[in-house]
C-alpha cells in the first residue's frame, strides 16, 4: 500500500522536475533551533552584489532574518515587506565614495539566479521539537512549509493535516515568521493557504495553464505544476500575498488560482493593447461576484505600476455609483502593501486636477465626475469635455460599470475618452456579459479571463444558493398581473403609476403582512436553531418595509430587528423617525450587522445594502419584492459568500419571483443521479478469476498498469488517479466498483493459499489502489456534526406553514439548487438642501479643495487640518452642532489657512521650505548648532532637491540617495541616535511633497 512517506516522495519527484534541488533535513548542519541557512543567504548576497565591503554582508543577513512585531503575523509581515521590497544600504566603496544599493534576499527578474530545495524530514526544535514533512527553500529560506497524508488510510484527512500546521505554528513558531504559504493534502485533495487563515479560506489550485480546469488529476499535481515553476512561484510570492491591517488587527491574504492566472493574462493584455503598440482595449475580466474581484483589482493595479515599461503609469478605477466607490476604495487602502497609496476623486474638479497632474498613482472616481460643468451668468456652460492628459500610460480599470460605457458618442463614457484620449481600458465584472452587451467587445475587447459562478461554488469560493417559494398571494384582482409587472419594476417607489402604488398596497395589507412576520419568524428561529446567522428582508417599499418591522417586533421572541432605509423628513410621517438615520449612524448599523456576535439579527430593506454590501454571515433572504434581470441578481448574492460552516445561502420567496430567477439561472440547476446496486454471493477458486475479469472490465483499456511495482510513486499516482477518473463519473459504475472490490477481497481470503493466484497479484493491488481511492472521494472523512446540522438545515428549509404556500413541498420536491449570475443596478437618491446647507458645502468644498492643493507642501500641518474640517462635518452631519456654528468653525479653519500664510512670510521660507522648518524646529532642544534653523532648512531642502530625478519615488536606489544626502547635512547638528526618526519624517514630507517632480 501507498504510505504517507510515499505521498512525501511524489511531491518531491514532481518538485525535482520542475528543477528543484532535493535536499534531505538530516545534511543541514546548522543548529536544530534555527530554520535559515544563512550561508547560503549570505551567499546569494554575495553573488548579486560582489563590490559591497565585506563587514556589510553579515549585516545584511541579520536584518533579513531578525523580524520585528509583538506576534508571529506581525513578524510574518516584516519578513514578507522586506523579502518583497528589498532593504537598502549605504556604504564606502574602495575610493572613500559614499554608495547606496537596493537589496533583495530573492532575484525575482531571473528566477534561475535562486537557489530552490525541496527539503523533506527537517527537525526543528523550538516549544517542542517537530519535524514538517517538506519545506520549499529560496536562497536558504523556508517559504512554503508542506503537511502531507496518506490518500489511502482511511482514518487520516485533509482536516488533520491542517490541525498539524496550526499546532506547528505554536511548537515551531520560528519557522513560520519566513512562511509565504502553507499546503495540506491527504494525497487525493491537495489545498494551499495562509498559515493563520481558518481551513474554510485553504482552496485547491484547479489549473496548470490558466485555461483548463484540471478535474481528473492529482490536486497535489495540478498544484504543483500550476504554481510552483520558478518564475511562477516567485511571481506568486513578489504580487500575489498581502496583509491587511484592520485596526491593529492582521489578515494575511493570498491568491487563489482563478486570480493569479486572470491577473497575469490582463497584464500581459495591458503590455499588448496599451498605446502606441495597441488600440488600447485591453479587454474583459469576469469574476463572478463574491470570488475575491476587489482583490484581482487591487493586484493588478500593483502590478502595473511596477511594470517598467508602462513608465509609472497612472490607474484610474472607475465605478458607476458612490456606494460602491467608497467599497472599492477601502478595499485597496487595505491593500496598500501591494498598491501603494490610492488617491480619491471627490468631485469634478478634484478628477480633473488629479488627471492634469502628471504620470503615476491610483485615481478613484465615479463616471459621473466626467461631467460637463455648467454655465452661469457670466459664463457659457461647456459643451464638450476638455482634455485632462494626452499621456498613453494612463489605464482605466471599470468595475461593474461595462453597462456605463457604451454612450460613447454623447454622455459620461464619451467624455472620459474625450479627457483621456490616449488611455487603455480593462472592465471588471461579477457578472456575464449578455447579449444586450453586444458592444463591450469595441469598448473593452475580448474576455481574457472568465471565473463564473457554477466553477466558484465548485471551487467553494461562494456557496451555493438555495430556492424556496412560499408564496403569500396577493389580494388584487387583476388576470394580466404578470404581463403588467415588467412594466411596473421600471417604476420608482414614489412614481404616481397606479399600478405600482396598487401592488404596494396590496403586499403590504395588514394581513398579509402579519402572515408574512410570523412565517419568517418561525422559519428564521427553525433555521438558526442549527445553523447560526443573519437575516434580510426586502420589502416592496419603503412604507412596507415599516409595516413589516412594526408587525415583527410585535412577535414573542423576535430578535433585534432594524430597517435600513434612506429618509426625507420633510415629507415622510414621523412614525418613521425611528429608521431615518444619519449617515454616520447608519454606517454603525451596517459594522453591527457585519458581525456575527451582534444581537442584529434581521435587516429590513427596499434596495439600501442589496449592493455593494458583503455581510458574510447572512445566510438568508425573504424577497417581497417583484425584482428581475441584474437587479434580481444582485440582492440574493448577499447570502452567497464564504463564512465558517455555512453551508449555503437561502432565498425565501413569498411574492413569486421563481420565473425571473429561472431565466437567469436554468443552466445551474439540476441534481445528480442515484444508484441502487445489488450484491450476488459467490464462492470458490473458479469464482475469484471470474471476478478479477469483472473488476478489470470496469477500467478503461487505456490504463495499463502492468508494470506497477517499477513506476515511481508519482507516477504510481497518477495512474490511479486516471483510473479513479473513469470510475467516478457515474455513481452506479462507482458504487459498483467499490462493491466488486469488495467482493474479490473477501474471495481473496479464501483462495490466498492457492499458487495460481500469484499471477494477479498486480491485478489485486491495483484494483484494491483504486477502490479506497473512489471510497475516499465518495465517502471523505469528515465532521460528523457538520453533516448532522447539513441535514437539520434540509429539514429546516422544508416546514410548511399556514396560509403560506410552500411550493416546492406542494410539489414533493426537497429543494432546487440555483447558481446565481450577479449584476449590480443604478441607484440615486438626490437630497434637497436649504439655502444655509448650501452655503455650507460650498464652504466645505472650498476649504477642502485648498487644504487638498496644499497637503503636498506640509503634510503634518494640512492633514491635520483636513481632520479638524472633517470633525466639524461630522458633528454637524449628527445634529451636535447647528448651520451657524458649523459656518462659524468652517471659518476658523479658514483663518488657520490664512494665518499659515502669514507665518511663512515672517519666517522668509518658500513654501516648499516651510514643513520642513516644521519638521526641524520641533526637535530644536536636540539641535546642536548656532543661529537660526531657517539656515538648516534652506541647506536640507537643496540637498533634497539636488537629488530628484524622475519617478524617483518607485527608484530605491534615488531615495537611498536622498537619504544619505539629507545625513550629511544633518550630522554633527543631530545626535546619531535621533538622526534617524528626524529623516523618516523629512523622507515623508519628500515624497509627498516632490512626488510629481520634473527636471
Amino acid at each position: 500500500m501507498t504510505t504517507e512517506a510515499k505521498i512525501e516522495q511524489a511531491t518531491i519527484d514532481w518538485l525535482t522536475d520542475l528543477g528543484y534541488s532535493h535536499i534531505h533535513g538530516t545534511t543541514f548542519t546548522f543548529p536544530e533551533n534555527e530554520v535559515v541557512d544563512k550561508a547560503t543567504l549570505l551567499a546569494f548576497i554575495q553573488q548579486q552584489h560582489p563590490h559591497l565591503p565585506a563587514e556589510l554582508y553579515p549585516l545584511i543577513v541579520a536584518e533579513f532574518v531578525n523580524n520585528k512585531g509583538a506576534d508571529l503575523l506581525y513578524r510574518n509581515r516584516d519578513f514578507h515587506l522586506k523579502l518583497t521590497k528589498g532593504l537598502d544600504y549605504e556604504y564606502q566603496d574602495a575610493n572613500g565614495n559614499e554608495k547606496a544599493v537596493h537589496v533583495y534576499p530573492i532575484d525575482f527578474q531571473n528566477p534561475e539566479n535562486n537557489t530552490f530545495w525541496v527539503v523533506n524530514q527537517l527537525s526543528i526544535k523550538g516549544k517542542n521539537k517537530r519535524r514538517p514533512d517538506v519545506i520549499v527553500y529560496v536562497n536558504g529560506l523556508p517559504l512554503i512549509v508542506f503537511e502531507l497524508k496518506n490518500w489511502f488510510d482511511e482514518n487520516t484527512n485533509l482536516q488533520e493535516a491542517f490541525n498539524q500546521i496550526q499546532h506547528y505554528t505554536k511548537d515551531i513558531p520560528l519557522l513560520f515568521e519566513y512562511n509565504v504559504a502553507t499546503i495540506v493534502s491527504d494525497g487525493n485533495e491537495a489545498q494551499h493557504g495562509m498559515f493563520n487563515a481558518a481551513n474554510e479560506w485553504y482552496a485547491a489550485w484547479k489549473s496548470i495553464n490558466g485555461t483548463t480546469i484540471v478535474e481528473d488529476d492529482f490536486q497535489m499535481h495540478t498544484l504543483l505544476f500550476g504554481l510552483f515553476p520558478k518564475d511562477r512561484l516567485l511571481n506568486y510570492i513578489k504580487n500575489f500575498v498581502f496583509f491587511e491591517d484592520h485596526n491593529g488587527t492582521l489578515i494575511k491574504k493570498g491568491a487563489k488560482y482563478h486570480q493569479f492566472f486572470g491577473v497575469n493574462f490582463a497584464v500581459e493584455a495591458a503590455k499588448k493593447a496599451i498605446r502606441p503598440y495597441g488600440d488600447g482595449r485591453i479587454g474583459v475580466i469576469w469574476h463572478t461576484q463574491g470570488s475575491g474581484k476587489s482583490i484581482s483589482m487591487a493586484i493588478y493595479a500593483g502590478i502595473l505600476r511596477s511594470l517598467p515599461e508602462l513608465k509609472n503609469p497612472t490607474i484610474v478605477v472607475q465605478v458607476d455609483r458612490s456606494d460602491l466607490d467608497f467599497q472599492l476604495y477601502e478595499n485597496f487602502v487595505l491593500a496598500k502593501d501591494l498598491v501603494g497609496d490610492v488617491q480619491h476623486a471627490d468631485s469634478t474638479d478634484d478628477l480633473r486636477r488629479l488627471l492634469s497632474a502628471g504620470s503615476g498613482g491610483v485615481i478613484f472616481t465615479t463616471i459621473e465626475k466626467f461631467r460637463l460643468k455648467s454655465g452661469n451668468e457670466n459664463t457659457l456652460g461647456e459643451i464638450e469635455h476638455p482634455i485632462l492628459s494626452e499621456r498613453e500610460n494612463i489605464i482605466v480599470m471599470a468595475d461593474e460599470a461595462h453597462r456605463t460605457q457604451y454612450g460613447l458618442l454623447d454622455g459620461f463614457a464619451s467624455n472620459l475618452r474625450k479627457a483621456l484620449p490616449n488611455a487603455s481600458f480593462i472592465g471588471f465584472t461579477g457578472t456575464p456579459v449578455d447579449s444586450k452587451d453586444a458592444d463591450t467587445q469595441e469598448v473593452f475587447g475580448e474576455t481574457i479571463h472568465v471565473y463564473d459562478i457554477k466553477q466558484a461554488v465548485d471551487d467553494k469560493a461562494t456557496v451555493p444558493i438555495y430556492y424556496e417559494p412560499r408564496l403569500a398571494k396577493l389580494h388584487l384582482a387583476n388576470e394580466n398581473l404578470d404581463s403588467e409587472v415588467d412594466l411596473l419594476t421600471m417604476e420608482q417607489e414614489d412614481s404616481s403609476n397606479l399600478k405600482w402604488a396598487a401592488l404596494e398596497d396590496a403586499a403590504g395589507s395588514q394581513e398579509r403582512v402579519e402572515k408574512i412576520a410570523k412565517d419568517i419568524l418561525k422559519h428564521y428561529t427553525n433555521r438558526t436553531e442549527t445553523l447560526p446567522g443573519k437575516a434580510m428582508i426586502v420589502c416592496m417599499s419603503r412604507r412596507n418595509s415599516v409595516k413589516m418591522y412594526d408587525a415583527l417586533s410585535q412577535l414573542e421572541g423576535c430578535p433585534e430587528i432594524a430597517v435600513v432605509m434612506t429618509g426625507n423628513i420633510s415629507k415622510d410621517p414621523i412614525e418613521w423617525n425611528p429608521h431615518i438615520r444619519t449617515q454616520e449612524a447608519t454606517e454603525g448599523l451596517k459594522k453591527r450587522f457585519r458581525n456575527p456576535k451582534d444581537p442584529l439579527q434581521i435587516v429590513i430593506v427596499r434596495d439600501m445594502w442589496l449592493t455593494g454590501f458583503d455581510a458574510p454571515c447572512v445566510h438568508t433572504m425573504y424577497v417581497d419584492k417583484i425584482m428581475k434581470g441584474h437587479n434580481l441578481m444582485q440582492a440574493i448574492t448577499r447570502t452567497n459568500r464564504v463564512f465558517k460552516d455555512k453551508p449555503s445561502g437561502v432565498i425565501v420567496d413569498y411574492i413569486g419571483i421563481g420565473d425571473q430567477l429561472r431565466k437567469a439561472t436554468d443552466k445551474y440547476t439540476g441534481g445528480g443521479g442515484k444508484g441502487q446496486p445489488t450484491i450476488d454471493m459467490v464462492q470458490a477458486l473458479n469464482m475469484f478469476f471470474g471476478q478479477i475479469e469483472t473488476c478489470k472490465a470496469m477500467l478503461s483499456e487505456e490504463i495499463d498498469y502492468s508494470q506497477w511495482k517499477a513506476l515511481r510513486e508519482s507516477d504510481k499516482m497518477l495512474l490511479v488517479k486516471k483510473a479513479l477518473s473513469s470510475v467516478i463519473k457515474y455513481d452506479e459504475i462507482a458504487n459498483q466498483f467499490m462493491l466488486e472490490e469488495k467482493k474479490l477481497t473477501g474471495l481473496l481470503s479464501i483462495v490466498k493459499s492457492q499458487p495460481e493466484i500469484q499471477d494477479f497479484a498486480i491485478d489485486i493491488l491495483f484494483i484494491q489502489h483504486v477502490s479506497k481511492a473512489v471510497r475516499n472521494a465518495k465517502t471523505p472523512k469528515g465532521n460528523g456534526r457538520a453533516t448532522q446540522n447539513e441535514i437539520k438545515e434540509l429539514i429546516s428549509r422544508s416546514i410548511e406553514s399556514d396560509d403560506i404556500i410552500d411550493v416546492f413541498a406542494m410539489a414533493g420536491i426537497e429543494k432546487a439548487d440555483i447558481s446565481i449570475l450577479d449584476e449590480q443596478f443604478l441607484l440615486g437618491v438626490k437630497k434637497d438642501k436649504d439655502s444655509i446647507a448650501i452655503k455650507i458645502e460650498l464652504l466645505k468644498n472650498i476649504l477642502k479643495d485648498e487644504i487638498r492643493m496644499r497637503l503636498p507642501q506640509n503634510i503634518k500641518k494640512y492633514t491635520s487640518l483636513k481632520e479638524e474640517l472633517e470633525k466639524v462635518i461630522d458633528r454637524y452631519h449628527s445634529n451636535a452642532i447647528d448651520s451657524y456654528t458649523t459656518i462659524a468653525e468652517l471659518v476658523e479653519r479658514a483663518k488657520e489657512i490664512q494665518d499659515e500664510d502669514k507665518r511663512k512670510s515672517e519666517l522668509g521660507l518658500t513654501d516648499e521650505e516651510l514643513a520642513f522648518y516644521d519638521i526641524l524646529s520641533a526637535k530644536k532642544d536636540i539641535i546642536n548648532e548656532a543661529g537660526p534653523i531657517q539656515d538648516i532648512v534652506h541647506n536640507v531642502v537643496k540637498a533634497v532637491k539636488n537629488n530628484l530625478q524622475i519617478d524617483w519615488t518607485n527608484k530605491e536606489d534615488a531615495k537611498a540617495a536622498i537619504r544619505l544626502a539629507v545625513k550629511k547635512e544633518l550630522r554633527g547638528k543631530v545626535s546619531i541616535l535621533e538622526l534617524n526618526a528626524i529623516l523618516q519624517e523629512i523622507m515623508e514630507q519628500a515624497e509627498g511633497q516632490f512626488k510629481e517632480w520634473r527636471a
